[in-house]
């Protein structure tokens, strides 16, 4: 039996209908929690570019993903595998964070957390598209009504509604691109194993990444003080690498619907890292908007989860 194999043996054990999954999801949640309040730390004050950041955090993760598939003499993905790791790469590893670096340099970070409050809704409608399912009604409904509700909140936020502005479109879109690497990847880690999905996928994107991250050093050098650089490798190491491989895990021992759920208190978590690290002002607007989403979310979620496969 290879490492590899081993690595995916808990997918096929009663782990599968145990609290395990959840468990490392909220891990992973945990983790992903100071992502935005981190990324809007480090690109809001202006010492490092967007580019830089979010390219040069999947660099960082990459040197660790890499160390980790050579200690561990991983097998390499095969055929269509490849492609599928393209899918996470693009979501995930570029998608996700490039574009909320670029949105947080002019958005407040417990804004976005109310937007992307809908990633729970839409990996799972993500996943039931990849699945071939056919839940219920109500789950098209409440999913289609938390993207309703988060567009409101934020073209309410940018002054008027209707007036959604580029940082808004930018969130909306990584929230998309974030849901596909999601649920791709969430598939693909009960074949590869956790860890190893995001490794692979990690360095899929590394020569690419690592070329963009040269880029930005000679457009803009970055600076910053100690709590800069140290904030920069918890995204690169945390955020990047080791959330994931606790997400991954999570969703590969599933059920995929009722570990995406744990995504649910992500933006709450993050409001809350906001306020207390940003010291951003949290008003009423935020809060009911942010209960909008969340509340659409869980009750898609849910619905999809009652669906007999």
């Amino acid at each position: 039996m290879t490492a590899n194999s081993s690595a995916i043996v808990p997918v096929r054990t009663p782990l599968s209908t145990s609290r395990a999954g959840p468990g490392w999801g909220l891990l992973g949640v945990l983790a992903f929690s100071l992502t935005l309040p981190f990324t809007r730390v480090v690109v809001g004050g202006g010492a490092m570019s967007p580019l830089f950041v979010s390219c040069g955090r999947a660099v960082v993760a990459a040197v660790l993903a890499s160390a980790a598939l050579a200690i561990t003499r991983q097998r390499r993905p095969r055929g269509v595998q490849w492609a599928r790791l393209a899918v996470v790469a693009a979501g995930v590893v570029v998608g996700f964070p490039v574009l909320t670096s670029f949105a947080l340099t002019t958005a407040p970070a417990g804004h976005a957390a109310v937007v992307v409050a809908l990633l729970p809704a839409v990996t799972a409608v993500l996943v039931v598209l990849r699945g071939h399912e056919r839940p219920r009604a109500s789950f098209w409904v409440m999913a289609a009504l938390g993207a309703v509700a988060a567009i409101t909140f934020a073209s309410v936020q940018g002054g008027r509604l209707g007036g959604l502005t580029g940082s808004d479109l930018l969130l909306l879109a990584a929230v998309v691109a974030c849901g596909l690497g999601y649920a791709e990847g969430g598939l693909l880690a009960r074949e590869l194993g956790a860890w190893q999905t995001i490794s692979w996928a990690l360095v899929l994107a590394a020569a690419p990444m690592a070329l963009l991250t040269a880029v930005s050093v000679v457009r803009q050098p970055p600076s910053g003080s100690p709590l800069d650089w140290a904030v920069f490798g918890y995204l690169g190491t945390v955020s990047m690498f080791l959330g994931f491989v606790a997400w991954y895990r999570g969703l590969a021992i599933g059920p995929m619907a009722q570990v995406s759920q744990v995504q649910l208190i992500q933006p709450v978590l993050g409001i809350c890292w906001a306020a207390l690290l940003l010291h951003e002002q949290v008003g009423w607007s935020t809060v009911l908007g942010g209960a909008a989403v969340i509340l659409c979310a869980g009750v898609a979620v849910r619905s999809r989860l009652r669906q007999p496969g």
